[in-house]
């Protein structure tokens, strides 16, 4: 039980993170100025990035290796079946992306539904919830499975504590839209909250299934790295550039960056 109350606890301190972004609803009624959501969409991307070298592929490379296999195969075979996961997920569930052709604008995608407009917002920020709550249950699981290493730990947490930092703005990213799409404050927050509850339970699942499969841990934590860099590739950085002066985006991603890699380096 040991690593699925972590994993709860990591995963339960991001969900609370994007729960207190959505509050912002109750002070503010306009949209966040467009140059401030680039900032924090480049923001999150450079944490995803920096997360999935430093939290992910590399512990799962050396898992890997210490194990005495090959480091570089788990590592490949694992990230391109993330992405593979990813790019089904975001082919057949309804939600909405940034029409590239059309700045400010979104367009339907996944498979065709009659779910309204609201919640096809709140999946498309779920669908990137999934693999940041399954980084972190599968950091501690790792952790759990080298209980004398404290410092798999404090990486973990690490790990928790950059994806919480990231999922505070996206959490005001939803809820203030949804404001703007007619909903009521008090609906606005609870939809805005709720997108990031697949976290703990991707999170507490991902330890589920690698304490029963552990020979596979390299497999699965360079899986989640590969379904996070789809996302960052697919969503976040393309969303951090529309429109003029996209460079901020750009510096956004590089503070997110470096502040997962301080974070990882320092605590890990």
């Amino acid at each position: 039980m040991t690593p699925i109350l972590w994993a709860a606890g990591g995963t339960g301190f991001t969900f609370l993170m994007t729960t207190l972004g959505a509050s912002v609803v109750f002070f503010f009624r306009k949209e966040v100025n467009q140059s401030v959501q680039r900032v924090f969409l480049g923001f999150a991307a450079g944490v995803m990035i920096a997360a999935s070298v430093w939290s992910l592929l590399i512990p799962a490379i050396e898992e890997a290796e210490a194990k005495g296999g090959i480091g570089w195969i788990p590592a490949a075979g694992g990230f391109l079946l993330g992405v593979l996961f990813l790019i089904v997920l975001d082919s057949y569930l309804p939600h909405l992306h940034p029409d590239m052709s059309s700045p400010g604008t979104n367009k339907a995608e996944g498979v065709s539904s009659s779910w309204k407009r609201t919640t096809l917002l709140v999946m498309a920020v779920t669908l990137h919830n999934i693999p940041e709550g399954m980084a972190v249950g599968l950091a501690f699981a790792l952790a759990a499975q080298h209980g004398d290493d404290p410092a798999l730990y404090t990486s973990a947490m690490a790990l928790a504590i950059g994806i919480g930092i990231q999922n505070f703005p996206e959490g005001a990213a939803i809820s203030l839209p949804l404001r703007q799409e007619g909903l009521s404050v008090r609906k606005a927050f609870i939809k805005g909250s709720l997108s990031g509850i697949v976290e703990p339970v991707f999170g507490i699942l991902a330890v589920i299934v690698a304490g029963g499969i552990a020979p596979l841990m390299p497999w699965l934590l360079s899986f989640a790295a590969g379904s996070m860099m789809y996302v960052v590739v697919e969503e976040l950085i393309p969303e951090a550039h529309l429109g003029e002066h996209s460079n901020v985006g750009t510096l956004g991603v590089m503070v997110g960056f470096l502040v997962m890699m301080i974070l990882d380096v320092s605590l890990g």
